[in-house]
C-alpha cells in the first residue's frame, strides 16, 4: 500500500469519525434536554408496559408453557403413582390409609384410551388448578371400576388439552381406567352434548364412567361435551363415602374457575406494576438499550407468574 493511499484513507476516514462523534454528542445532549415526564405520561405509559407483558405472558402461558408444565407434571405423575401401585399404597377411595382425605391433585388413577392415543394420569379434584396437570376425579363419585358412576373431568386445549379428542370416539370404544383396585375395562355407549337423552342409569351394582369436557371452538368452548362408558366385568365395592356434594367448594364444579389463590395473583399483581414503573422511569433516563438489558429478564418472570395465577381463573374444562 502506496503513501498517497493511506494518506487518503486518513483522509476519508477523519470526517466520518468526527461527524461520528458529533452526532453522538448532539443525541446526547438531547437525551438531557428532555423535560421529566410528568405523572400523567408516566402512568400511561407504565399502563401500556403492563397490558403488553400481561397479554404477550397470557397468550405464551396458554399455548406454549401450560402445555409443557402438564407434560411434565405427567411424567412426575405416572411415576408416583406407578411406584404406589407396586407398594400397594394407590388411594382406593376418598381418603388414604391414615384416615387422611386424599388431597387434592393427588394421582387416583391412570386412564387409557387406545383409539385416540390417550395415557393420562387423573388427580383427585375437578378444580382448574388440579387440571392444570390433567384429568381430574370428581371427589363425590366413586373411583373407576366402583359401583356407581364414576366422573372426571379433563380440559379440551390448554394445558395440554388431554380430552381434545373426545368428540372423535365411537360407540363400543375401549377405555381403560388402573386404580389400586386393579385394571378396568370400559366401552363407549355414546356422546351426548348439551340437549341430548342421557342414556338409562347403570343397573344396580354395575360401575359407569363418564368423561367431561368442553365442546366447541378451542379456547372458545359453548358448552359441555360427556362420554358416557360401562363397566366390562364386575364392579368393585368402594370404601364408604365421606365426601358429598355438599363438600365440594365452588371451584370444583362444570366451567368454574379457581379463586383460592387470588391473593397470590395480587402479590404478583403488584410487582409488575412496580417493574413497569420501573421500565419507564429507566428508559427515560438510561435509554432503550440499558432498559432492555436490566428489565425484559424480571419482566418475562412476573408475567408469566402472573399469568399463570389468572389461569386458574378461566374455566376448569378450557
Amino acid at each position: 500500500m502506496t503513501a498517497t493511499t493511506i494518506t487518503r484513507e486518513v483522509a476519508v476516514t477523519e470526517p466520518v469519525s468526527r461527524r461520528t462523534m458529533v452526532e453522538s454528542r448532539q443525541s446526547s445532549a438531547q437525551r438531557a434536554a428532555l423535560p421529566p415526564l410528568s405523572p400523567r405520561s408516566q402512568l400511561v405509559r407504565s399502563a401500556l408496559v403492563l397490558v403488553f407483558v400481561l397479554s404477550a405472558a397470557f397468550l405464551v402461558q396458554l399455548v406454549v408453557l401450560s402445555r409443557l408444565q402438564a407434560s411434565s407434571a405427567q411424567s412426575s405423575a405416572f411415576d408416583h403413582f406407578r411406584a404406589q401401585l407396586a407398594n400397594g399404597t394407590a388411594p382406593i377411595g376418598p381418603v388414604d390409609d391414615g384416615g387422611h382425605v386424599v388431597s387434592l391433585g393427588a394421582s387416583v388413577a391412570f386412564l387409557e384410551i387406545p383409539s385416540i392415543g390417550l395415557r393420562q394420569v387423573v388427580g383427585q379434584g375437578t378444580t382448574s388448578g388440579v387440571l392444570f396437570d390433567g384429568p381430574g376425579h370428581r371427589r363425590d363419585t366413586p373411583l373407576p371400576g366402583q359401583i356407581g358412576s364414576s366422573v372426571i373431568y379433563g380440559r379440551q386445549a390448554a394445558f395440554g388439552g388431554p380430552f381434545a379428542d373426545l368428540d372423535q370416539l365411537k360407540p363400543g370404544a375401549l377405555i381403560r381406567a388402573t386404580t389400586g383396585q386393579g385394571v378396568f375395562q370400559f366401552h363407549v355407549l355414546d356422546i351426548r352434548r348439551a340437549g341430548d337423552v342421557p342414556p338409562p342409569p347403570p343397573a344396580a351394582g354395575a360401575a359407569r364412567l363418564q368423561l367431561v369436557t368442553a365442546h366447541g371452538t378451542p379456547f372458545l368452548p359453548d358448552g359441555v361435551l360427556r362420554v358416557d362408558a360401562d363397566l366390562d366385568g364386575t364392579a368393585v365395592v368402594a370404601p364408604q363415602d365421606v365426601i358429598g356434594k355438599s363438600d365440594l367448594t365452588d371451584g370444583e364444579a362444570l366451567m368454574a374457575g379457581d379463586t383460592s389463590t387470588l391473593w397470590a395473583l395480587a402479590l404478583w399483581l403488584q410487582a409488575l406494576v412496580l417493574l413497569s414503573l420501573g421500565v419507564v422511569w429507566a428508559w427515560h433516563r438510561w435509554g432503550r438499550a440499558q432498559t432492555w438489558i436490566v428489565f425484559v429478564p424480571p419482566l418475562i418472570l412476573v408475567g408469566i407468574a402472573v399469568s399463570g395465577e389468572a389461569a386458574r381463573l378461566l374455566p376448569n374444562l378450557l
